[in-house]
Formats: C-alpha cells, sequence, structure tokens
C-alpha cells in the first residue's frame, strides 16, 4: 500500500499535525547557505574564473576553455525553433500568445491627480532595464519557466533579459532555446546554481549585471538569491513544489491521484496533500494511487514524496477544508467540488486557485495564461505570484505650487519640530513664506 500519512479531524493532534506540512526551508539548511554564500562571494572577486571553476565542477564540463564558450548565441536560439516539428513550435507560440494575453491584464501605468490644495500628485511607472531569468535544468529542463519568467517582463517593458540554465555534460533541452528565442532573449549562458545567480548580482567578465532576478531553483539557487538581496532586487524564494487538493469525494478518483502526481513528481521534497470530508473517498485515493504508481516513469520520485511529506486530511465538511488550506497557505490549491465559486470566498492564501473539477494545476503549469512562478512555503499569506508588476517600478511624483505650499509649510514643519529636525522645519517654512 502507498505509504502516506492520514490525518482526520477528530484526532486530539489534527492541527499540530496539519501545522507539521508546512514547507520546511532546505535553502535555510546551515551547509546549504554557506556553500551558496560561499561561491556568490568567490564570483563577485574573481568573476569569470569563479564561474568557470564551479561549471566545470557542477555540471562536469571539463572540456571548458573560458566562460565565453557558454554563451548561447541569437543564431543557435534561432536553429532550435526552426528545428522543432510543426506541432511543437505551435505549442510554444499559443502558449506564448495566451501568456502575453494575460499580462497585458497587469500593465500600471502612470498617473497624476491634482488634489484640493492644487498639489499635483502621481506615480511615474517605469520598467526595469535589466532583468535576469534563471531557468532549471538539473532533474528536469523547464522551457515553460522560461516563458514564465520572459513574458512578464517583455510586457513590463524591460530593455534586455538575460537568461542562465544549467546544462549538466553540456545538454539543453532544445525546447528551452527555442523558447528563448520565442521571448527574444538578449543574453543567454550555461550556466547554473549559485554560481549563475552571483553572476548576474555582480556582473562578470562576460555575463551583465542585471537589476532583479527571478526565477525558482535548488536550494543552492535560492540561498545565493537570498545572499545578492540588496545589490539587486529578487522575486521571491522558491521552495519545493506544493499542491494542495480539496475535493467534496464528487471527483474521478484517477483524476485527483493524477493532480497529486503532478506535484510529487517534481522531486523528493515536493508535497501533494488531498483535504476531503469523504472518508471512502481518501480510502479509494490512497488504492488508486499504489496501483497508478507503478504505471509512472517517475514512480520512485512520487512515492519517495508522498511518504516523506504528503498526506490525506479527513476534514469535518469544506468549511474545515478551507480553514486547512488557509493555514498552509499551498503554492497550487485546487478546489475540485461542486461549487467552486462558492468555496472561493472562505480561501485567503493560495499562490493559484484552479476552480473546478475540470481544472488541474496542469494546465496552470504550462497554458491557461497566468504565471506559473507563485510563492511557496506559505509565502502565500504575503506574495502574489510573479507578474508585470515584478519588472516595474513606480516613482512617487510631487508638485506643489506656490499656494499649495504655505498650506503644507505648517505640517510639515510642525513635524519637523517634533522630530527635532530643524533644517527640515527651515526648508518647508521657506517655501510656505515664513521664517
Amino acid at each position: 500500500m502507498l505509504d502516506i500519512q492520514t490525518i482526520a479531524a477528530g484526532d486530539a493532534d489534527f492541527w499540530s499535525r496539519v501545522d507539521a506540512l508546512a514547507t520546511s526551508d532546505a535553502a535555510e539548511r546551515a551547509d546549504v547557505r554557506e556553500a551558496a554564500e560561499s561561491i556568490c562571494r568567490d564570483v563577485r572577486e574573481r568573476g569569470d574564473a569563479a564561474v568557470l571553476e564551479y561549471t566545470r565542477r557542477f555540471d562536469r564540463r571539463d572540456d571548458l576553455a573560458g566562460v565565453a564558450e557558454l554563451r548561447l548565441s541569437p543564431e543557435a536560439m534561432a536553429q532550435a525553433f526552426e528545428s522543432l516539428d510543426a506541432a511543437a513550435r505551435d505549442t510554444l507560440v499559443r502558449t506564448h500568445e495566451r501568456l502575453v494575453r494575460f499580462a497585458e491584464q497587469q500593465v500600471a501605468t502612470s498617473w497624476r491627480i491634482t488634489d484640493d490644495i492644487g498639489c499635483e500628485l502621481g506615480e511615474q511607472i517605469t520598467p526595469l532595464d535589466r532583468a535576469g531569468l534563471y531557468v532549471p535544468g538539473g532533474k528536469a529542463s523547464y522551457p515553460s519557466s522560461l516563458l514564465m519568467n520572459a513574458v512578464p517582463a517583455r510586457v513590463a517593458g524591460v530593455r534586455e533579459l538575460v537568461m542562465v540554465a544549467p546544462t549538466p555534460d553540456g545538454q539543453i533541452n532544445p525546447w528551452v532555446l527555442a523558447a528563448a528565442h520565442l521571448v527574444g532573449i538578449d543574453h543567454a549562458f550555461c550556466i547554473g546554481g549559485a554560481q549563475a545567480v552571483a553572476a548576474m548580482a555582480y556582473g562578470t567578465e562576460t555575463v551583465p549585471a542585471v537589476d532583479k532576478i527571478v526565477g525558482p531553483g535548488n536550494a543552492y539557487v535560492t540561498a545565493a538569491k537570498r545572499h545578492v538581496f540588496g545589490a539587486v532586487g529578487i522575486d521571491k524564494l522558491a521552495g519545493p513544489s506544493e499542491i494542495l487538493v480539496i475535493c467534496d469525494g464528487q471527483t474521478d478518483v484517477d483524476w485527483t491521484v493524477l493532480d497529486l502526481f503532478s506535484q510529487a513528481e517534481h522531486d523528493e521534497d515536493a508535497q501533494a496533500v488531498l483535504v476531503c470530508p469523504d472518508a471512502d473517498y481518501l480510502a479509494q485515493v490512497r488504492a488508486r494511487a499504489d496501483e497508478m504508481a507503478r504505471a509512472q516513469s517517475r514512480e520512485a520520485i512520487i512515492r519517495a514524496s508522498l511518504a516523506a511529506r504528503g498526506a490525506l486530511i479527513h476534514v469535518e465538511n469544506l468549511a474545515q477544508a478551507a480553514e486547512v488550506a488557509n493555514r498552509l497557505a499551498p503554492e497550487h490549491l485546487e478546489l475540485s467540488v461542486a461549487d467552486p465559486d462558492g468555496l472561493l470566498p472562505s480561501i485567503r492564501h493560495a499562490g493559484a486557485i484552479f476552480l473546478g473539477r475540470h481544472t488541474p494545476e496542469a494546465f496552470g503549469d504550462y497554458c491557461a495564461g497566468p504565471n506559473h512562478v507563485l510563492p511557496t512555503g506559505r509565502g502565500a499569506r504575503f506574495s502574489s505570484p510573479l507578474g508585470v508588476q515584478d519588472f516595474q517600478k513606480r516613482s512617487s511624483l510631487i508638485k506643489v505650487s506656490p499656494a499649495a505650499a504655505v498650506q503644507l509649510a505648517p505640517l510639515a514643519g510642525h513635524f519637523a519640530d517634533v522630530e527635532g529636525l530643524a533644517a527640515h522645519a527651515e526648508s518647508a517654512r521657506r517655501r510656505g513664506g515664513g521664517v
């Protein structure tokens, strides 16, 4: 039988066991943090030489003479796109179009108002100059992640996109190259890990420094992003992938099993949780999952993930199921119930919410339109999916007329007096005609 824990609402330790499911942050492990920080410092000091050394070691690239060999040319990316069969190109193009249409709805624009005393106030919205996109490529390659990172950046108006992707043994997925051509990557490098993050953060002789680094990676990539934050911006600290399915017990059992597998197959640290008020349904899912796992190409990873971090949670009702979801604030939340829109107002914390039985998380991973770069590790309590806003900046605009200055001067002057900042007070009062 499948090794996965069951948690029941009647248990005295129910909520403590639910809380224990919260994602642990592997990037916070001392050994991971120290290794990533050491690599970042080395790349900052030695530039290309350090990047070359770590790439040779971690990607098994003893054939390399210099970092310049890790640069991907626009011609190579274009050739990869043209080399795909027609169906593959169509999949990329149609998915790209759907992502662009969604991202275009997120674009913020500059604005101004004139308030009741004649001050002009507003915000000027400007894009980043250069963004760095990290594309995972360890246990699997993710061309979809490149699209998800690049499309909102392009729609936001970012001038230059720098892509890095690990290429163990020199192998790179042609779909990643083709996607890079489709979105118009300006600089692409076969570099991964903490060394790639540091190279984009600080710049080297070959890799240009960026303003912000986005995209998920392993624990070392996440620890490196944490370390370089401040020198550059980052999107979020990504942890292992998560799915929580709330089901009323009426969805096809096989569909539910496959939805759980869709996250469990990522890696052994991924998390798949099913919450349901029907105990018989949970038992059916356990039995079918054991059978269906045998047919999966990543069976060992699925079983290890479910055993380590998965759970079948029996709740009293759907209201309690929503409470469980809010407690865990999952990256992906499926509302596989008869009335998902009715349950939706009860959900406060989730990265992406999939409404209804015909809306598997897999659609969101690839082609629905919204971004699949989502907060993990309960980050949905305070952060949001990657979007156009992550590549735009807001500058406040303030234009005070002489008449408005007369009214603002006493306010600013009073605050400055209270805080003991005499120059502030005098600066304000002189604009208002005082001394």
